[in-house]
């Protein structure tokens, strides 16, 4: 029978894997292999420890960190204890850490280094429950000595001097209903919430996933977003547990451009904006070529676009087309790719916010067959997904197998299947507001269409109803706006008002390189953002927008934002959506300007 607990799965794919390598890292320039019986080993031995120094069934242990064999380790370590993993973000603030830990009920926390150390220090007397803190990389910690705080080694060497019949214990006692893990949302529109996924949930759609586009055991893949998304844990954690590929950590997270070379996965995963920076980043290179390249590039461009069409719109490729795309990649992509790190990914996944059409027809015209996926941390991140080669213009896909999806009397999808979870931790009310009857209320709106693929329209909270009464869809034009390439994002405006309006997010690696270009004189970002000619590049933007819009969607003003939005400053998630109703209040005075 298939395992449905994931300590099940582990100890299934262990016994079957052993020596095999499991996953590896870079360090010092080299990278090195760990097998799946050292993952296995180091996740008892942390889970033993646990247990010894009180760890019990269903409680809870955070972790903050980059991405790192570690951090798995020591997430299975609390799951095959029986106990339930909960991450946390590396950029949260001492206060968002002190949340989540004590909204978490956690009794162990987890620390990568001095850093994260830090912020425990900072609310240590308001956790009184916490039993101890455990820190992997002690650099910098060796004149440091407290009670509370003891080294990962440490751990692990009394995990390996005890015996492990308490963990198979614990292990085997799990039933799929067990609590597996709590993921917070991101809050984007107020605290995070901890959403209880179960151990049937994972399980469930580590293989669901895997329906639309099969991975096996010859795969591998690049580490590199918040272990603690469920994007992320999905690749790194649960789907590698039963499908047993390779999964490669990033040295660091600004390496991630030079791993992706080095490793060159076979599979693909990342939210838009590390896909519209790579997509700015080929614009800018060719522009830089010589003019035999560019043109070499403009004519294979055009003959992908054209095969592009036909696949995205299911019509049979002709021949001619085929041998034409061949000779292309042959001569202008195959490169293109292998500078990229792109150059044997097989399918690659864009997901947790959505992307501009423009940004995926552009993957696919050049041989990357980039598809979107759309779920929620709350059906255990995937609803949707296209399968290979039936990418569709406009829409997220088809359910995954399992999945069940209705669209309200208001347009709200709702969704049903095994990976819906179990509520908001400690929330009755949003637990209640989410899940009904069995349904999940996703808040997003959208359609089916004829062939059965969902189209995304917006967030149910973000429409914008006119001061003239018209309902308006932000995130189609917001979309329609980041498709240039001088644009990095945008807020539409424009709820009980008598137009629209945005505020822009430049492209600063575009501009900047436009402002070189025609001689544009700057100092700060803030000279870039307000100068004349810049503003007259973003109205032309704009302006090219708006001739595929209807008159009422227009927009007729706009300002370019004087600084770059952090997620250090509340201004954007970890994984980089925007949060709309902050920056309306931290921007409210430019607003009302542009309304005067």
């Amino acid at each position: 029978m298939t395992a449905s607990t994931t300590p099940a799965v582990f100890k299934q794919t262990v016994s079957d894997r052993g020596q095999m390598v499991a996953m590896r890292f870079k360090k010092l320039g080299l990278w090195h292999d760990i097998s799946w019986d050292q993952y296995f080993d180091a996740a008892r031995n942390i889970s033993a420890a646990l247990i010894d120094m009180g760890l019990e069934k269903g409680s809870s242990a955070a972790i903050i960190g980059d991405n790192c064999p570690e951090w798995v380790m020591i997430d299975m370590g609390i799951q095959c204890a029986g106990g339930v993993s909960v991450g946390i973000y590396t950029t949260n603030a001492w206060q968002e850490v002190q949340y989540v830990v004590s909204n978490s009920d956690s009794v162990f926390l987890f620390v990568e280094n001095e850093e994260q150390l830090d912020k425990w220090l900072s609310f240590r007397d308001t956790v009184p429950d916490l039993k101890k803190v455990i820190v992997w990389d002690t650099k910098g910690l060796r004149e440091f000595s407290d009670p509370m705080v003891m080294g990962y080694d440490e751990l692990v060497a009394r995990g390996q001097a005890l015996s492990k019949t308490g963990v198979d214990q614990r292990s085997e006692s799990l039933t799929p209903r067990d609590l597996c893990v709590l993921i917070y949302t991101s809050g984007t529109t107020g605290p995070p919430k901890g959403a209880m996924l179960t151990h049937g949930n994972v399980t469930w759609m580590a293989d669901a996933i895997v329906e639309q586009n099969p991975m096996d055991r010859q795969d591998e893949v690049l580490s590199f977003l918040p272990l603690c998304h469920i994007f992320e844990r999905l690749f790194s954690v649960f789907t590698h547990l039963r499908h047993a590929y390779v999964v490669n950590f990033v040295e660091k997270p600004d390496t991630v451009t030079d791993n992706m070379i080095e490793v060159s996965p076979t599979v693909g995963y990342a939210v838009p904006r590390i896909w519209e920076k790579y997509y700015s980043a080929i614009q800018i290179r060719m522009s830089d070529a010589t003019r035999a390249k560019q043109l070499a590039y403009a004519a294979a461009l055009k003959i992908g676009q054209k095969r592009a069409e036909r696949i995205m719109h299911f019509q049979k490729v002709p021949s001619w087309l085929t041998l034409a795309f061949g000779l292309a990649h042959f001569a202008v992509f195959r490169k293109l790719r292998e500078r990229l790190g792109f150059d044997r990914i097989r399918v690659a996944y864009s997901g947790a916010a959505p992307i501009s059409a423009r940004v995926l027809f552009f993957y696919q015209s050049i041989g990357i067959n980039l598809v979107e996926g759309y779920g929620q941390t709350e059906g255990t991140g995937v609803t949707c997904t296209s399968r290979e080669g039936r990418a569709k213009f406009g829409t997220v896909g088809t359910p995954v197998p399992g999945t069940e999806i209705n669209i309200a009397e208001d347009g709200e999808i709702l969704v049903k299947s095994p990976g819906v979870f179990a509520g908001y931790y400690k929330n009755e009310t949003a637990t209640a507001e989410t899940l009904k009857d069995g349904w999940l209320y996703s808040g997003d709106v959208g359609e089916i269409d004829k062939d059965g693929y969902l189209k995304i329209t917006d967030r149910k909270k973000d429409i914008i109803i006119t001061a003239g009464g018209k309902n308006i869809s932000p995130q189609y034009i917001e979309n329609m706006l980041k498709a240039s390439i001088y644009i990095n994002d945008a807020v539409l405006i424009g709820d009980r008002r008598k137009f629209l309006s945005a505020l822009i997010m430049i492209d600063e690696d575009n501009v900047v390189k436009y402002a070189q270009e025609n001689k544009i004189q700057f100092s700060t970002y803030g000279d870039l953002a307000a100068h004349p000619e810049i503003n007259k590049l973003i109205q032309s933007e704009i302006d090219q927008v708006n001739k595929g819009l209807a008159r009422v969607e227009n927009v007729r003003k706009f300002r370019i934002l004087p600084k770059k939005l952090y997620e250090e400053d509340g201004e954007v998630t970890p994984t980089m959506k925007v949060k709309r109703k902050y920056v309306n209040q931290a921007f409210a005075g430019i607003i009302e300007e542009m309304y005067k």
